[in-house]
């Protein structure tokens, strides 16, 4: 009976091994895989990010929205003139060059709204350079090995009972599920913040046709604030990824297995919560007053 027993206690453990090394080997592949495409993602403009979707936002643009565009700052500026004229002390006391301003705003709403287009890709060009500047500074190897963390793992879980080694096989198995929903976030925050700046950039000519305005310049300055905000949170984006890279380097320190796998998914949990915010910090930094 004894033989029994420990033959089939030898055969548990080698299986419950097996499952936890196999669950720990292939945990953190697809995040090592979205961390790493983090950089060369946010460090992309529109242009070199997909130049189908590209070329497909610019036409619908220059087609569809500049012409909207044109007639509201035909509309923008016509109010522009009547609130000039009117101010005037009811036109008893005009002056010429109150005419030769009004042409120059307008001359220069027009210069702006034909070239929107090459002004919203500058910005982005201008947070790319950023952006590339800092990804040379900040530690880029953010990967994590969980099976090196610890030193001979199969000889150290063999040596472990049974109940120990369910409760890791049941964490191992948690874990690895959660972190295939990280993946999953990582991708979304990622390539969704992309698909947000076709969006924006899309209908810019119409905040940019207000640029001049008086009353209705806020929204242009508006408009801008959050263009300035989406190309510069990848600035932000690259930070969250340097902190989380300096973070999972101490993880080598570790001596237990379970409070390695955990520190990982705390790390990378930590890591889609701040790109997650990363959004709305930019945008308060840019409408700070």
């Amino acid at each position: 009976m004894d033989f029994l027993k420990d033959f089939l206690t030898e055969w548990l453990k080698e299986l419950l091994v097996g499952g936890i090394v196999n669950n720990l080997s292939g945990m953190f592949d697809q995040v090592n895989q979205r961390v790493g495409e983090i950089a060369g993602q946010v460090g992309t403009t529109p242009q070199a990010w997909n130049s189908g979707v590209y070329n497909m936002v610019r036409s619908l643009s220059e087609t569809v929205i500049v012409p909207i565009a044109g007639a509201i700052l035909a509309f923008v500026m016509t109010l522009e003139l009547i609130q000039l004229i009117i101010d005037k002390n009811n036109l008893h006391d005009l002056d010429t060059w109150m005419f030769l301003k009004w042409i120059f705003k307008t001359a220069s709403a027009i210069l702006i709204v034909t070239n929107t287009w090459n002004i919203v890709m500058g910005v982005f060009d201008v947070a790319q350079s950023v952006v590339n500047n800092a990804a040379g500074v900040i530690i880029s190897d953010a990967s994590v090995d969980i099976s090196s963390v610890v030193n001979d793992m199969e000889t150290r879980l063999m040596a472990m009972d049974l109940g120990p080694l369910f409760g890791l096989w049941f964490q191992s198995l948690f874990v690895g599920i959660t972190m295939w929903a990280l993946t999953i976030c990582i991708f979304i925050i990622v390539y969704g913040r992309m698909v947000e700046i076709y969006l924006v950039t899309s209908i810019a000519p119409i905040p940019m046709a207000t640029m001049l305005n008086r009353e209705w310049g806020q929204m242009g300055q508006n408009y801008l604030r959050s263009l300035f905000a989406l190309g510069f949170q990848a600035f932000l984006i690259i930070i969250c990824v340097g902190i989380y890279a300096v973070l999972v380097r101490n993880i080598s320190v570790a001596s237990d297995i379970s409070t390695a796998i955990w520190t990982c998914m705390g790390y990378t949990v930590l890591l889609c919560f701040t790109l997650f915010k990363t959004g709305s910090l930019a945008k308060g930094i840019w409408n700070a007053h």
